[in-house]
């Protein structure tokens, strides 16, 4: 019975882990004001199958979500860490909007994120020096 129940919560997060990036993927869809349809081609894959990793039906590989975070715009690493591909790193949220953000040229990408990524060495820094005089 024990090997039932950990084979079913296993198969289950499984399943848990296509309905979070097929929401994510969804999400950033809707945000970026594309329809399924567009997305699809934008992509390179079928209506269906897109359609099915919305829903969570289907787990997309790494190649697949590779053309996904193309056709919208956003950082392939972003769906990668919602697949459970990739851990987030250091700084996540930030750097995946700076990434993302479609108005910014790749040198001023690389500029802000240097400039975010020295600001928090420096308060790492100043939290460890603080550490140490207590």
């Amino acid at each position: 019975m024990d090997k039932k129940n950990s084979v079913d919560q296993a198969v289950e997060a499984v399943a848990d882990l296509g309905r979070d990036i097929g929401d994510y993927i969804r999400e950033q869809r809707s945000n970026a004001q594309i329809s399924l349809r567009q997305l699809a081609k934008l992509a390179g894959v079928s209506n269906p199958y897109l359609s099915q990793i919305e829903r969570g039906l289907r787990k997309p590989s790494a190649e697949i979500l590779q053309q996904i975070a193309k056709g919208l715009r956003i950082s392939a690493e972003a769906l990668y860490v919602q697949a459970g591909i990739l851990e987030q790193r250091v700084g996540g949220a930030v750097v995946d909007a700076v990434l993302a953000d479609t108005e910014l040229t790749e040198r001023q990408k690389q500029v802000l994120l240097d400039v975010y990524e020295t600001f928090r060495r420096e308060n790492a820094s100043k939290h460890s020096a603080d550490a140490t005089e207590e």
